[in-house]
């Protein structure tokens, strides 16, 4: 059997393909000479790429029993022989069988040949296998390789770029160190790690090796500017984000090594193995994501360190990425004034191997105790405003009432039908999508194109129909964000889009689901024709994937019908009182337009889980960025509402022009203040 190679060059090789099993439609797109180029789509999840009933690791492996195909059951991957590689290659340098370097990851599917680097989706593996006997007809068809600008510009980027020690000004190097904090890095490490300076944008420069070391695919550039008293770091990658993943010092890694410590930062892994003598290894974009590519490179080790940083959000990545890792191999350095990031430690005379000791399990069987949980308490405790959550730039008295945008919890939002609810929460979703927080977008009742019109301008803070001249700069700056759009439209099974979200979980390391809106899900329920009892059923599934998946749900909920001169409660969200019982939070956007004249818009908290502040604040709409700005005497105009009882008689409206609506649920636990100033009057 034959199969045909084809590169970007005119050449083309035949060369043979062993393995009995192996059939004719083995990798459509999906493979390159060399490294394939694997793309990091910012388009739509297509809905066609998650099944209905998505693979599992049971069905993996009796699939591969049923054909004959010899396995190895892995942390994350299923080893199996790899019909790719000829048999030249079935041994290494050492002589040790190379033949198990097919890996298939157990939550997806997609699979990987660890020797040719071919790739594919669980698809194009059955395709393979069932298309026996076929195999001389066709050849399989190889991916493009990297494209030659971004090759050329990496080599050029790579050839300007000198090693650090040998700068001809010493003056210039010292300062590199100190801006970079390598001053207690030696020379020997750098080298190791083929770390270069690069004098012109005086950056860093972190290369990307091939696997097996041979070529150079990518680069990191780190840039450092400063700001007052403090340093800020500036990444570019070459390709783009995405465009190829690698992991910084992969090609120290022998197969022997059975240890590994993982870090979000390459200064970070020249540092710990500078001290330790440990295998480490860089993660491509930090705490952001674990592409499930980089898996099977990962999966020779039996125990796996995360040691990401210092800092809540880094706690939380670790966890998170211990998922796919397998918890019951990796151990996590939790974050304190003693356990810095690996630099900073290293900077400040600490023993980093003790530090690495001290790195919990991921994985225990059951909570038996609140020995298990005081570290977790403690670290909340000591980190108040990082276990708030990601705080909105935009809108600051969100911060005071929620305090920040937590992981795990469903935010129920309404409003009235042409209020702005959509144009609202596209706002209120990239204004921490602008700030990492991965962010899928499931819009059920408007277009994705309409969609990312509104949000492009709401970033571009102006409408680009009037400078088309600047819409490329301001849609690379949007592509790059970690932004994604499920490509539904009107009614879905729950079922579905459930899977869809999960797949987007593992795959993007999604933080973020918004939801617009539950009524476009409804009807293709099959458990009662009772529409209540439908929407009570999807609000659970909703919970539970919040709850499992430690990923904020934004569920967009229409009202039930109002007469237009009383404003919205809680009880008014459509449905049962399950949908607020549920929320960790609810949003209500109040329009008094219809009662008051035009511009009377206000966003009212009225259930907050965290912490019980809740409150109401107006909202000012700017039409030609379609962005509602906070006004900028917000903190005199924000209500927070701290009642004796826990429950505060509305006061009926006076109808002035400016009234702010009065909340109806508030704390429960306040000591009765005779003096609590009147909220239900006009702020001036």
């Amino acid at each position: 059997m034959w199969v045909l190679l084809r590169s970007g060059y005119p050449l083309r090789i035949l060369l043979p393909l062993r393995g009995p099993w192996m059939g004719w439609r083995a990798l459509p797109r999906s493979l390159a000479l060399g490294p394939p180029r694997r793309r990091y789509r910012k388009e739509a999840l297509a809905a066609l790429e998650v099944p209905v009933l998505p693979v599992t690791a049971t069905e993996i492996r009796q699939y591969l029993r049923a054909h004959g195909i010899p396995f190895q059951d892995g942390h994350s991957c299923v080893r199996a022989p790899s019909p790719f590689v000829g048999a030249s290659k079935l041994k290494d340098e050492t002589g040790a069988a190379t033949s198990f370097s097919l890996f298939i990851d157990k939550t997806t599917g997609r699979f990987l040949c660890m020797t040719s680097l071919a790739e594919g989706s669980w698809e194009d593996f059955q395709a393979s296998v069932e298309g026996q006997g076929d195999g001389a007809r066709e050849g399989v068809l190889l991916s493009e390789a990297p494209e030659a600008e971004d090759s050329e510009e990496v080599q050029r980027i790579w050839d300007r770029a000198v090693p650090l020690w040998e700068l001809p000004e010493a003056e210039e190097a010292q300062l590199a160190r100190v801006m970079f904090g390598l001053t207690k890095v030696t020379d020997d490490t750098l080298k190791r790690f083929s770390v270069r300076y690069l004098r012109p944008a005086r950056s860093l420069v972190f290369p990307w090796f091939s696997p097996g070391g041979l070529a150079l695919r990518g680069l990191k550039l780190l840039g450092a500017k400063g700001q007052g008293d403090r340093v800020h770091y500036v990444e570019t990658t070459i390709p783009q984000p995405g465009a190829f993943h690698n992991l910084f010092g992969l090609p120290l890694i022998s197969r022997r090594d059975v240890e590994v410590v993982l870090t979000s930062r390459e200064l970070d892994s020249l540092a710990l193995s500078q001290s330790t003598g440990l295998p480490t290894l860089a993660l491509p974009r930090g705490t952001a994501c674990l592409p499930p590519a980089l898996l099977p490179y990962l999966e020779q080790f039996r125990r796996i360190v995360l040691w990401l940083g210092d800092d809540l959000r880094s706690w939380e990545a670790a966890k998170l990425f211990a998922r796919k890792l397998n918890p019951k191999r990796c151990s996590l350095v939790r974050p304190g004034d003693q356990q810095p990031s690996p630099l900073e430690a290293l900077n400040q005379g600490l023993n980093l191997s003790r530090i690495l000791r001290t790195a919990l399990p991921a994985w225990h069987k059951s909570i038996v105790s609140f020995r298990q949980l005081r570290e977790e308490v403690l670290g909340e405790l000591s980190n108040v405003e990082q276990a708030a959550g990601v705080r909105w730039s935009r809108f600051p008295d969100l911060n005071r009432l929620l305090k920040g945008h937590r992981k795990g919890e469903l935010t129920v939002f309404t409003g009235p039908t042409g209020s702005g609810k959509t144009t609202f929460i596209s706002e209120y979703a990239l204004d921490l999508c602008t700030q990492g927080v991965n962010t899928l977008w499931g819009s059920f009742e408007i277009s994705n194109v309409r969609l990312a019109r509104v949000m492009l301008t709401q970033f571009a803070v102006g409408r680009l129909e009037e400078q088309l001249d600047k819409y490329d700069e301001w849609a690379d700056r949007f592509e790059d964000l970690p932004l994604y759009f499920m490509t539904f439209h009107g009614q879905q099974s729950i079922r579905t889009v459930i899977d869809t979200m999960q797949h987007a979980v593992y795959v993007y390391d999604i933080c973020h689901v918004v939801i617009d809106n539950l009524q476009f899900m409804m009807g293709h329920e099959q458990l009662s024709t009772d529409r209540i009892a439908a929407q009570d059923y999807i609000i659970g599934a909703f919970r539970k994937f919040a709850t499992d998946s430690s990923c904020h749900v934004t569920l967009v909920i229409h009202p039930r019908k109002e007469d237009d001169d009383k404003e919205l409660q809680t009880a008014s969200i459509f449905g049962s009182a399950k949908a607020s019982q549920e929320a960790d939070n609810v949003l209500i956007l109040q329009d008094r337009r219809l009662v008051t004249g035009p511009g009377k818009r206000y966003l009212q908290v009225s259930k907050n889980r965290f912490d019980g502040d809740v409150g109401v604040f107006p909202l000012e709409f700017n039409k030609s960025s379609l962005t509602f700005s906070i006004p900028p005497k917000s903190k005199a105009r924000l209500k927070k509402i701290k009642d004796d009882n826990g429950l505060v008689a509305k006061k009926p409206s006076s109808g002035k022009k400016g009234a702010v609506p009065q909340i109806s649920e508030t704390h429960s636990d306040q000591v009765p203040n005779p003096n609590k100033p009147d909220f239900s009057k006009p702020s001036r």
